[in-house]
């Protein structure tokens, strides 16, 4: 048994440890709270540009986009969004799991026809250790989602699928849905499947509140206006998912921090409870020893 010194310096440390996990929840319920902020600010602007797309994707119109082009998959790039820092439960451990699921699909293509684009520190090192060569660094993105740097990102993305450099973009990232709740998805991004969104958006919850009317007078032609709008659209998707990611990241080290916490006080009650026995145990031996010793 643990002499009560231990015991005691035990009890110390934990609860040093919970004012830690307790101090980095908050701190991560501060961060959730303004990327939930973002997210709920940029959702009305998303809305209405799928709006405006799915409208005119309703008509008989042709479409002529290089990233509506769908060939023969020779080359792919991934595009995987993780965390900078741990302490977020298993976050990037399940980032990881499905990034390696979704290089299984494509490994009969070889590693050199593999692309990844890491967003993210956790996930750039596990690249690296897998051996593949990342194409450009982007952890900066990860700690503070911004539009200028997104918008860069989405515009190699397009242009590497536009020269055929690229046959197929897949994004593996969280989707934040509650705090509680993160769907972790592996999803293409180019080429686009236009009939698929307009199924989305057919769908949606909100479609009857949305107000279509296509009794519009387009000029030059709804073809070439969906052209023109197909890149805004893509801009604004890697802006959601990245968004989508960070707010994942604070919900999913909110949670982490919390069960922390909240093992760390059921340790300090069971230690203190632990330390309470053997004192009084102490206590009894010593009350023995004097009336053994008096009876002599």
């Amino acid at each position: 048994m643990a002499s009560l010194k231990e015991v005691k310096n035990r009890i110390n440390s934990v609860k040093s440890t919970r004012q830690i996990t307790s101090a980095m929840k908050m701190v991560a319920s501060a961060k959730l709270h303004k990327a939930q902020g973002r997210i709920q600010s940029m959702y009305p602007y998303q809305q209405k540009l799928n709006e405006i797309l799915t409208n005119f994707l309703g008509t008989d119109i042709v479409v002529e986009s290089p990233y509506i082009e769908t060939r023969p998959v020779s080359k792919v790039a991934i595009v995987v969004f993780s965390s900078n820092s741990s302490l977020c439960g298993a976050f990037n451990a399940n980032v990881v799991k499905k990034f390696e699921q979704t290089v299984e699909e494509y490994r009969s293509l070889g590693k050199e026809n593999i692309l990844v684009y890491p967003v993210g520190k956790k996930i750039e090192e596990t690249v690296r250790k897998m051996g593949y060569t990342t194409q450009g660094s982007y952890q900066s993105m990860a700690n503070k989602p911004n539009y200028p740097e997104a918008y860069r990102l989405a515009a190699e993305l397009m242009k590497a699928f536009a020269e055929e450099r690229v046959d197929r973009i897949v994004l593996v990232y969280h989707h934040f849905k509650s705090t509680g709740t993160q769907i972790l998805l592996s999803e293409n991004f180019l080429p686009l499947d236009l009939q698929q969104m307009a199924t989305d958006v057919a769908m949606h919850p909100d479609r009857k509140h949305m107000g279509f009317n296509n009794d519009y007078i387009v000029e030059p032609s709804a073809g070439e206006l969906i052209t023109e709008l197909l890149p805004k659209v893509l801009n604004q998707k890697i802006f959601t998912v990245l968004q989508d990611s960070n707010a994942s990241e604070h919900a999913a080290r909110m949670m982490a921090m919390q069960a922390a916490t909240d093992n760390a006080n059921e340790l300090i009650q069971d230690l203190t409870l632990q330390y309470n026995k053997t004192r009084q145990q102490a206590i009894t031996n010593e009350l023995l020893d004097i009336i053994g010793g008096s009876m002599k």
